[in-house]
Protein backbone atom coordinates (compact mmCIF):
# COMPACT_ATOMS: atom_id res chain seq x y z
CA UNK A 1 0.00 0.00 0.00
CA UNK A 2 1.20 3.50 -0.85
CA UNK A 3 1.28 4.97 2.65
CA UNK A 4 1.77 8.48 1.36
CA UNK A 5 -1.57 8.87 -0.43
CA UNK A 6 -4.72 9.56 1.57
CA UNK A 7 -8.34 10.04 0.51
CA UNK A 8 -11.12 11.50 2.64
CA UNK A 9 -14.68 12.51 1.78
CA UNK A 10 -17.78 13.91 3.41
CA UNK A 11 -21.22 12.71 2.46
CA UNK A 12 -22.92 14.85 -0.17
CA UNK A 13 -25.77 16.86 1.39
CA UNK A 14 -29.06 17.35 -0.41
CA UNK A 15 -29.41 20.82 -1.88
CA UNK A 16 -32.99 21.44 -0.77
CA UNK A 17 -32.17 24.08 1.85
CA UNK A 18 -29.43 26.33 3.23
CA UNK A 19 -26.36 24.58 4.70
CA UNK A 20 -26.83 23.94 8.42
CA UNK A 21 -24.55 23.40 11.39
CA UNK A 22 -24.63 19.58 11.12
CA UNK A 23 -22.97 19.53 7.73
CA UNK A 24 -20.61 22.34 8.77
CA UNK A 25 -19.40 20.01 11.53
CA UNK A 26 -18.86 17.14 9.09
CA UNK A 27 -16.86 19.12 6.53
CA UNK A 28 -14.78 20.84 9.26
CA UNK A 29 -13.92 17.44 10.78
CA UNK A 30 -12.92 16.01 7.41
CA UNK A 31 -10.85 19.16 6.75
CA UNK A 32 -9.05 18.79 10.09
CA UNK A 33 -8.11 15.18 9.22
CA UNK A 34 -6.98 16.23 5.72
CA UNK A 35 -4.76 18.99 7.18
CA UNK A 36 -3.15 16.59 9.67
CA UNK A 37 -2.37 14.10 6.91
CA UNK A 38 -0.69 16.87 4.91
CA UNK A 39 1.41 17.78 7.97
CA UNK A 40 2.46 14.13 8.10
CA UNK A 41 3.64 14.26 4.49
CA UNK A 42 0.73 12.58 2.74
CA UNK A 43 -0.61 13.53 -0.67
CA UNK A 44 -4.25 14.14 0.16
CA UNK A 45 -7.41 13.99 -1.96
CA UNK A 46 -10.23 15.68 -0.03
CA UNK A 47 -13.73 15.40 -1.50
CA UNK A 48 -17.05 17.06 -0.78
CA UNK A 49 -19.94 18.28 -2.92
CA UNK A 50 -23.69 18.15 -3.38
CA UNK A 51 -26.29 15.43 -4.04
CA UNK A 52 -28.63 16.91 -6.63
CA UNK A 53 -31.06 14.17 -7.66
CA UNK A 54 -34.09 12.59 -6.03
CA UNK A 55 -37.74 13.07 -5.21
CA UNK A 56 -37.16 15.64 -2.46
CA UNK A 57 -35.44 18.02 -4.86
CA UNK A 58 -37.97 17.49 -7.63
CA UNK A 59 -40.80 18.26 -5.18
CA UNK A 60 -38.89 21.23 -3.75
CA UNK A 61 -38.50 22.78 -7.21
CA UNK A 62 -42.18 22.21 -7.95
CA UNK A 63 -43.14 23.88 -4.67
CA UNK A 64 -41.09 26.95 -5.61
CA UNK A 65 -42.42 26.87 -9.16
CA UNK A 66 -38.98 26.82 -10.79
CA UNK A 67 -37.02 24.48 -13.03
CA UNK A 68 -35.35 21.67 -11.07
CA UNK A 69 -31.94 22.39 -12.60
CA UNK A 70 -32.15 26.04 -11.54
CA UNK A 71 -33.38 24.99 -8.09
CA UNK A 72 -30.44 22.66 -7.37
CA UNK A 73 -27.89 25.10 -8.85
CA UNK A 74 -29.08 27.85 -6.51
CA UNK A 75 -28.51 25.73 -3.42
CA UNK A 76 -25.35 24.03 -4.71
CA UNK A 77 -23.66 27.44 -4.82
CA UNK A 78 -24.45 27.97 -1.13
CA UNK A 79 -22.69 24.72 -0.23
CA UNK A 80 -19.74 25.57 -2.46
CA UNK A 81 -19.38 28.85 -0.56
CA UNK A 82 -18.75 26.88 2.66
CA UNK A 83 -15.13 26.42 1.53
CA UNK A 84 -14.34 30.09 2.13
CA UNK A 85 -16.82 30.58 4.95
CA UNK A 86 -15.39 27.79 7.13
CA UNK A 87 -11.68 28.06 6.21
CA UNK A 88 -11.75 24.72 4.38
CA UNK A 89 -8.57 23.66 2.55
CA UNK A 90 -8.13 25.41 -0.80
CA UNK A 91 -7.53 22.15 -2.66
CA UNK A 92 -10.80 20.46 -1.63
CA UNK A 93 -12.56 18.83 -4.60
CA UNK A 94 -16.21 19.79 -5.02
CA UNK A 95 -18.37 17.37 -6.99
CA UNK A 96 -21.98 17.88 -8.07
CA UNK A 97 -23.95 14.76 -8.98
CA UNK A 98 -25.34 16.68 -11.96
CA UNK A 99 -21.80 17.01 -13.39
CA UNK A 100 -21.59 15.42 -16.84
CA UNK A 101 -18.67 13.20 -15.84
CA UNK A 102 -20.50 11.91 -12.77
CA UNK A 103 -23.59 11.05 -14.85
CA UNK A 104 -21.48 8.93 -17.19
CA UNK A 105 -19.60 7.31 -14.29
CA UNK A 106 -22.88 6.38 -12.55
CA UNK A 107 -24.12 4.78 -15.77
CA UNK A 108 -20.83 2.89 -16.22
CA UNK A 109 -21.09 1.65 -12.62
CA UNK A 110 -24.67 0.48 -13.32
CA UNK A 111 -23.50 -1.38 -16.42
CA UNK A 112 -20.73 -3.13 -14.48
CA UNK A 113 -23.07 -4.28 -11.71
CA UNK A 114 -25.70 -5.39 -14.22
CA UNK A 115 -23.12 -7.31 -16.28
CA UNK A 116 -22.07 -9.11 -13.10
CA UNK A 117 -25.67 -10.24 -12.53
CA UNK A 118 -26.72 -8.10 -9.58
CA UNK A 119 -29.45 -5.94 -11.16
CA UNK A 120 -32.95 -7.16 -12.10
CA UNK A 121 -36.42 -5.73 -12.63
CA UNK A 122 -39.62 -6.47 -10.69
CA UNK A 123 -42.92 -4.97 -9.58
CA UNK A 124 -43.17 -4.24 -5.88
CA UNK A 125 -45.01 -2.41 -3.15
CA UNK A 126 -43.18 -0.45 -0.47
CA UNK A 127 -43.51 2.19 2.23
CA UNK A 128 -41.05 4.92 1.29
CA UNK A 129 -39.71 7.83 3.37
CA UNK A 130 -38.79 10.79 1.17
CA UNK A 131 -36.69 12.26 4.00
CA UNK A 132 -34.46 9.17 4.31
CA UNK A 133 -34.73 8.21 0.63
CA UNK A 134 -35.23 4.65 1.93
CA UNK A 135 -37.96 2.02 2.04
CA UNK A 136 -39.22 1.38 5.58
CA UNK A 137 -40.38 -1.76 7.36
CA UNK A 138 -43.29 -1.60 9.81
CA UNK A 139 -40.82 -1.77 12.71
CA UNK A 140 -39.20 1.47 11.44
CA UNK A 141 -42.50 3.39 11.59
CA UNK A 142 -44.18 5.04 14.56
CA UNK A 143 -47.77 4.55 15.78
CA UNK A 144 -48.98 7.04 13.16
CA UNK A 145 -47.32 5.05 10.38
CA UNK A 146 -44.58 7.65 9.82
CA UNK A 147 -40.78 7.32 9.80
CA UNK A 148 -39.09 7.39 13.20
CA UNK A 149 -36.39 9.77 11.87
CA UNK A 150 -38.79 12.02 9.89
CA UNK A 151 -42.12 11.71 11.78
CA UNK A 152 -43.40 14.96 10.27
CA UNK A 153 -43.23 13.58 6.70
CA UNK A 154 -45.96 11.41 5.26
CA UNK A 155 -44.86 7.94 4.16
CA UNK A 156 -45.39 7.32 0.43
CA UNK A 157 -46.85 4.00 -0.68
CA UNK A 158 -45.07 2.83 -3.84
CA UNK A 159 -46.56 0.29 -6.26
CA UNK A 160 -44.59 0.16 -9.50
CA UNK A 161 -42.03 -1.68 -11.58
CA UNK A 162 -38.42 -0.86 -10.63
CA UNK A 163 -34.92 -2.15 -11.06
CA UNK A 164 -33.45 -3.80 -7.97
CA UNK A 165 -29.97 -4.41 -6.61
CA UNK A 166 -29.31 -7.93 -5.24
CA UNK A 167 -28.29 -6.70 -1.80
CA UNK A 168 -29.33 -10.06 -0.32
CA UNK A 169 -26.44 -11.76 -2.14
CA UNK A 170 -23.91 -9.86 -0.04
CA UNK A 171 -24.74 -10.88 3.53
CA UNK A 172 -21.89 -13.40 3.73
CA UNK A 173 -19.31 -11.27 1.81
CA UNK A 174 -20.08 -8.24 4.00
CA UNK A 175 -19.81 -10.22 7.24
CA UNK A 176 -16.50 -11.71 6.10
CA UNK A 177 -15.28 -8.21 5.20
CA UNK A 178 -16.28 -6.85 8.63
CA UNK A 179 -14.55 -9.79 10.35
CA UNK A 180 -11.29 -9.08 8.52
CA UNK A 181 -11.62 -5.31 9.15
CA UNK A 182 -12.80 -4.95 12.75
CA UNK A 183 -12.00 -1.21 12.77
CA UNK A 184 -13.80 -0.57 9.47
CA UNK A 185 -16.54 1.50 11.14
CA UNK A 186 -15.57 4.05 13.81
CA UNK A 187 -16.67 4.15 16.61
CA UNK A 188 -16.85 0.46 17.49
CA UNK A 189 -20.47 0.60 18.71
CA UNK A 190 -21.50 1.67 15.20
CA UNK A 191 -19.44 -1.21 13.80
CA UNK A 192 -21.40 -3.59 16.03
CA UNK A 193 -24.64 -1.93 14.95
CA UNK A 194 -24.04 -2.43 11.22
CA UNK A 195 -22.77 -5.96 11.75
CA UNK A 196 -25.99 -6.82 13.62
CA UNK A 197 -28.04 -5.25 10.83
CA UNK A 198 -26.37 -7.42 8.19
CA UNK A 199 -26.59 -10.54 10.37
CA UNK A 200 -30.38 -10.15 10.53
CA UNK A 201 -30.55 -10.62 6.76
CA UNK A 202 -30.57 -8.26 3.78
CA UNK A 203 -33.37 -7.38 1.39
CA UNK A 204 -32.79 -6.34 -2.20
CA UNK A 205 -33.45 -2.63 -2.67
CA UNK A 206 -34.92 -0.54 -5.46
CA UNK A 207 -32.42 1.39 -7.57
CA UNK A 208 -34.71 3.09 -10.09
CA UNK A 209 -37.89 5.13 -10.37
CA UNK A 210 -40.30 5.47 -13.25
CA UNK A 211 -39.34 8.56 -15.24
CA UNK A 212 -43.02 9.41 -15.66
CA UNK A 213 -43.37 9.81 -11.88
CA UNK A 214 -39.93 11.24 -11.03
CA UNK A 215 -38.11 12.62 -14.09
CA UNK A 216 -35.22 14.23 -12.16
CA UNK A 217 -32.43 11.64 -12.10
CA UNK A 218 -29.64 9.91 -14.02
CA UNK A 219 -31.13 7.97 -16.97
CA UNK A 220 -30.92 4.19 -16.60
CA UNK A 221 -28.73 2.80 -19.41
CA UNK A 222 -30.79 1.20 -22.20
CA UNK A 223 -34.16 1.97 -20.56
CA UNK A 224 -35.66 5.41 -21.22
CA UNK A 225 -38.59 4.70 -18.87
CA UNK A 226 -36.44 4.73 -15.71
CA UNK A 227 -34.04 7.01 -13.85
CA UNK A 228 -31.62 5.86 -11.16
CA UNK A 229 -32.77 5.90 -7.58
CA UNK A 230 -30.75 8.45 -5.64
CA UNK A 231 -28.45 6.16 -3.61
CA UNK A 232 -27.28 4.16 -6.60
CA UNK A 233 -26.38 7.42 -8.32
CA UNK A 234 -25.07 9.49 -5.41
CA UNK A 235 -22.82 6.93 -3.73
CA UNK A 236 -20.80 6.56 -6.93
CA UNK A 237 -19.54 10.14 -6.41
CA UNK A 238 -16.89 8.80 -4.04
CA UNK A 239 -15.06 7.27 -7.01
CA UNK A 240 -16.30 9.44 -9.88
CA UNK A 241 -14.68 12.45 -8.16
CA UNK A 242 -11.34 10.67 -8.70
CA UNK A 243 -11.99 10.56 -12.44
CA UNK A 244 -13.17 6.94 -12.40
CA UNK A 245 -13.44 5.07 -14.71
CA UNK A 246 -11.17 6.95 -17.17
CA UNK A 247 -8.50 8.29 -14.79
CA UNK A 248 -7.09 4.93 -13.73
CA UNK A 249 -3.88 6.45 -12.30
CA UNK A 250 -5.67 8.74 -9.85
CA UNK A 251 -8.18 6.04 -8.87
CA UNK A 252 -5.35 3.58 -8.23
CA UNK A 253 -3.37 6.10 -6.17
CA UNK A 254 -6.11 7.29 -3.83
CA UNK A 255 -8.73 4.51 -3.77
CA UNK A 256 -6.89 1.27 -4.50
CA UNK A 257 -3.49 1.99 -2.90
CA UNK A 258 -4.64 4.80 -0.64
CA UNK A 259 -6.86 4.68 2.43
CA UNK A 260 -10.33 5.96 1.43
CA UNK A 261 -12.06 7.36 4.52
CA UNK A 262 -15.71 8.46 4.51
CA UNK A 263 -17.35 10.75 7.08
CA UNK A 264 -21.11 10.34 7.59
CA UNK A 265 -23.89 10.96 10.09
CA UNK A 266 -25.40 8.07 12.04
CA UNK A 267 -28.49 8.16 9.82
CA UNK A 268 -26.16 7.23 6.94
CA UNK A 269 -24.62 4.16 8.63
CA UNK A 270 -26.53 1.62 6.55
CA UNK A 271 -25.98 3.37 3.23
CA UNK A 272 -22.23 3.97 3.67
CA UNK A 273 -21.04 0.86 5.48
CA UNK A 274 -23.34 -1.81 3.99
CA UNK A 275 -25.16 -0.70 0.81
CA UNK A 276 -22.19 1.13 -0.75
CA UNK A 277 -19.77 -1.63 0.23
CA UNK A 278 -22.01 -4.27 -1.38
CA UNK A 279 -22.27 -2.11 -4.51
CA UNK A 280 -18.47 -1.91 -4.72
CA UNK A 281 -18.24 -5.69 -4.35
CA UNK A 282 -20.83 -6.14 -7.09
CA UNK A 283 -18.74 -3.93 -9.41
CA UNK A 284 -15.58 -5.83 -8.39
CA UNK A 285 -13.99 -2.64 -7.01
CA UNK A 286 -12.06 -2.28 -3.71
CA UNK A 287 -14.01 -1.39 -0.60
CA UNK A 288 -13.65 1.78 1.45
CA UNK A 289 -10.96 1.76 4.14
CA UNK A 290 -12.95 3.37 6.98
CA UNK A 291 -16.38 4.83 7.66
CA UNK A 292 -16.43 7.45 10.44
CA UNK A 293 -19.90 7.96 11.93
CA UNK A 294 -20.83 11.26 13.62
CA UNK A 295 -23.60 11.69 16.13
CA UNK A 296 -26.30 14.31 15.61
CA UNK A 297 -26.12 17.94 16.69
CA UNK A 298 -29.26 18.49 18.69
CA UNK A 299 -31.18 21.67 19.36
CA UNK A 300 -33.31 22.69 22.32
CA UNK A 301 -34.82 19.70 24.12
CA UNK A 302 -32.40 17.23 22.56
CA UNK A 303 -34.24 17.18 19.21
CA UNK A 304 -32.06 16.45 16.18
CA UNK A 305 -31.38 19.51 14.05
CA UNK A 306 -32.98 18.97 10.67
CA UNK A 307 -33.77 21.11 7.64
CA UNK A 308 -37.18 19.45 7.36
CA UNK A 309 -38.03 20.12 11.03
CA UNK A 310 -36.82 23.72 10.75
CA UNK A 311 -34.77 23.93 13.96
CA UNK A 312 -31.40 24.37 12.26
CA UNK A 313 -28.65 26.85 13.10
CA UNK A 314 -27.18 28.70 10.13
CA UNK A 315 -23.36 28.61 10.28
CA UNK A 316 -23.09 31.75 8.13
CA UNK A 317 -24.68 33.89 10.83
CA UNK A 318 -22.26 32.60 13.50
CA UNK A 319 -19.18 33.07 11.29
CA UNK A 320 -20.24 36.61 10.36
CA UNK A 321 -20.29 37.59 14.04
CA UNK A 322 -17.56 35.44 15.61
CA UNK A 323 -15.33 34.27 12.75
CA UNK A 324 -14.76 30.87 11.17
CA UNK A 325 -12.11 29.74 13.66
CA UNK A 326 -14.48 30.28 16.59
CA UNK A 327 -17.09 28.03 14.99
CA UNK A 328 -14.43 25.44 14.11
CA UNK A 329 -13.21 25.51 17.72
CA UNK A 330 -16.67 24.91 19.15
CA UNK A 331 -17.61 22.12 16.74
CA UNK A 332 -14.29 20.32 17.17
CA UNK A 333 -13.98 20.69 20.94
CA UNK A 334 -17.46 21.00 22.41
CA UNK A 335 -19.26 18.50 20.20
CA UNK A 336 -18.60 14.81 20.91
CA UNK A 337 -16.62 13.06 18.17
CA UNK A 338 -19.16 10.22 17.99
CA UNK A 339 -22.20 10.86 20.24
CA UNK A 340 -25.10 13.30 19.96
CA UNK A 341 -24.33 16.76 21.39
CA UNK A 342 -26.37 19.93 21.87
CA UNK A 343 -25.71 23.24 20.15
CA UNK A 344 -27.19 26.38 21.68
CA UNK A 345 -25.97 29.95 21.36
CA UNK A 346 -25.60 30.07 25.15
CA UNK A 347 -23.21 27.09 25.05
CA UNK A 348 -21.36 28.62 22.12
CA UNK A 349 -20.86 31.99 23.84
CA UNK A 350 -19.74 30.39 27.11
CA UNK A 351 -17.21 28.28 25.23
CA UNK A 352 -16.02 31.27 23.19
CA UNK A 353 -15.39 33.34 26.31
CA UNK A 354 -13.73 30.64 28.41
CA UNK A 355 -11.72 28.82 25.73
CA UNK A 356 -10.84 31.64 23.33
CA UNK A 357 -11.24 35.17 24.71
CA UNK A 358 -10.22 34.42 28.31
CA UNK A 359 -8.23 31.30 27.44
CA UNK A 360 -5.96 31.17 24.38
CA UNK A 361 -6.42 34.85 23.49
CA UNK A 362 -5.52 36.15 26.94
CA UNK A 363 -2.56 33.75 27.26
CA UNK A 364 -1.10 34.71 23.87
CA UNK A 365 -1.49 38.43 24.62
CA UNK A 366 0.31 38.17 27.99
CA UNK A 367 3.24 36.17 26.59
CA UNK A 368 3.66 38.27 23.44
CA UNK A 369 3.52 41.49 25.45
CA UNK A 370 6.38 40.25 27.67
CA UNK A 371 8.34 39.05 24.64
CA UNK A 372 8.02 42.35 22.76
CA UNK A 373 9.01 44.32 25.87
CA UNK A 374 11.98 42.27 27.08
CA UNK A 375 13.36 40.25 24.12
CA UNK A 376 15.25 41.98 21.31
CA UNK A 377 13.90 39.47 18.77
CA UNK A 378 12.05 36.20 18.52
CA UNK A 379 14.15 33.31 19.89
CA UNK A 380 15.35 30.66 17.45
CA UNK A 381 12.50 28.21 16.87
CA UNK A 382 12.92 24.66 15.63
CA UNK A 383 10.19 23.51 13.25
CA UNK A 384 10.64 20.00 14.62
CA UNK A 385 8.55 18.98 17.62
CA UNK A 386 7.24 15.65 18.86
CA UNK A 387 3.50 15.69 18.21
CA UNK A 388 3.12 11.89 18.34
CA UNK A 389 0.51 11.96 21.09
CA UNK A 390 -1.44 14.75 19.37
CA UNK A 391 -1.43 13.04 15.97
CA UNK A 392 -2.46 9.80 17.70
CA UNK A 393 -5.87 11.25 18.56
CA UNK A 394 -6.46 11.99 14.86
CA UNK A 395 -5.51 8.42 13.96
CA UNK A 396 -8.49 7.38 16.11
CA UNK A 397 -10.61 10.20 14.55
CA UNK A 398 -11.20 11.57 18.04
CA UNK A 399 -10.81 15.24 17.16
CA UNK A 400 -12.40 16.42 20.39
CA UNK A 401 -9.64 14.64 22.34
CA UNK A 402 -7.02 16.22 20.06
CA UNK A 403 -8.48 19.69 20.68
CA UNK A 404 -8.69 19.06 24.42
CA UNK A 405 -4.98 18.15 24.26
CA UNK A 406 -4.17 21.64 22.90
CA UNK A 407 -6.21 23.38 25.59
CA UNK A 408 -4.55 21.26 28.27
CA UNK A 409 -1.28 22.78 26.99
CA UNK A 410 -2.90 26.24 27.16
CA UNK A 411 -3.92 25.58 30.77
CA UNK A 412 -0.45 24.26 31.71
CA UNK A 413 1.24 27.32 30.21
CA UNK A 414 -1.16 29.62 32.02
CA UNK A 415 -0.33 27.89 35.33
CA UNK A 416 3.38 28.22 34.52
CA UNK A 417 3.01 32.01 34.26
CA UNK A 418 1.09 32.17 37.53
CA UNK A 419 3.66 29.99 39.30
CA UNK A 420 6.91 31.51 37.97
CA UNK A 421 5.71 35.14 37.58
CA UNK A 422 8.26 36.06 34.86
CA UNK A 423 6.97 39.65 34.84
CA UNK A 424 8.35 39.97 38.42
CA UNK A 425 11.45 37.82 37.97
CA UNK A 426 12.79 39.87 35.04
CA UNK A 427 12.91 43.00 37.23
CA UNK A 428 15.28 41.35 39.70
CA UNK A 429 17.07 38.76 37.51
CA UNK A 430 17.08 39.76 33.84
CA UNK A 431 18.77 36.57 32.59
CA UNK A 432 16.42 34.25 34.47
CA UNK A 433 13.40 36.35 33.42
CA UNK A 434 14.37 36.16 29.75
CA UNK A 435 14.85 32.40 30.00
CA UNK A 436 11.32 32.05 31.34
CA UNK A 437 9.90 34.23 28.53
CA UNK A 438 11.81 32.26 25.86
CA UNK A 439 10.44 29.01 27.30
CA UNK A 440 6.89 30.40 27.14
CA UNK A 441 7.36 31.67 23.57
CA UNK A 442 8.57 28.24 22.39
CA UNK A 443 5.64 26.48 24.07
CA UNK A 444 3.18 29.02 22.64
CA UNK A 445 4.64 28.38 19.20
CA UNK A 446 4.04 24.63 19.62
CA UNK A 447 0.44 25.41 20.55
CA UNK A 448 0.15 27.59 17.44
CA UNK A 449 1.48 24.75 15.28
CA UNK A 450 -1.02 22.28 16.75
CA UNK A 451 -3.81 24.73 15.87
CA UNK A 452 -3.14 24.18 12.13
CA UNK A 453 -5.94 21.62 11.55
CA UNK A 454 -8.29 23.08 14.17
CA UNK A 455 -8.09 26.86 13.68
CA UNK A 456 -5.99 27.52 10.55
CA UNK A 457 -6.40 31.31 10.59
CA UNK A 458 -5.37 31.59 14.24
CA UNK A 459 -2.46 29.25 13.52
CA UNK A 460 -1.14 31.63 10.84
CA UNK A 461 -1.77 34.81 12.85
CA UNK A 462 -0.18 33.53 16.05
CA UNK A 463 2.94 32.14 14.36
CA UNK A 464 3.41 35.46 12.52
CA UNK A 465 3.13 37.48 15.75
CA UNK A 466 5.60 35.21 17.52
CA UNK A 467 8.18 35.38 14.73
CA UNK A 468 7.81 39.15 14.43
CA UNK A 469 8.05 39.45 18.24
CA UNK A 470 4.93 41.61 18.40
CA UNK A 471 2.00 41.70 20.75
CA UNK A 472 -1.45 41.73 19.08
CA UNK A 473 -2.69 45.21 18.20
CA UNK A 474 -6.15 44.08 19.27
CA UNK A 475 -7.33 41.04 21.25
CA UNK A 476 -7.18 37.86 19.16
CA UNK A 477 -10.69 37.05 20.35
CA UNK A 478 -12.89 39.88 21.48
CA UNK A 479 -14.99 38.86 24.47
CA UNK A 480 -18.61 38.19 23.50
CA UNK A 481 -21.33 38.28 26.10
Amino acid sequence: MDNKSFYITTTLPYVNAEPHIGFAMEIIRADAIARVKKLQGYEVFFNTGTDEHGLKLFQGAQAEGIDTKAYVYKYALKFKELKNLLNISDDVHFIRTTDEHHLKAAQEFWNLVKKNGFIYKKTYQAKYCVGCELNKTDSELNADGNCLIHPHLKIENIDEENYFFKFSAFQKPLLEFYKKNSSFVVPDFRYNEIKSFVERGLEDFSISRLKSKMPWGVPVPDDDNHVMYVWFDALVNYISTLGWPENKEQFEKFWVRGTPVQYAGKDNLRQQSAMWQAMLMAAELPNSNKIIINGFITGEGGIKMSKSIGNVVNPTEIVNEYGADALRYFLLREISSFEDSPFTMERFKDSYNSGLANGLGNLASRILTLSEKYLEKCPEISEKSDFTEYFGFFEKFDIKQATDHIWNKVSELDKFIQTTEPFKVIKVDEKKGKELIVKMILELYDIARMLNPIMPETNTTLKKLIKENKKPEAPLFLRKE
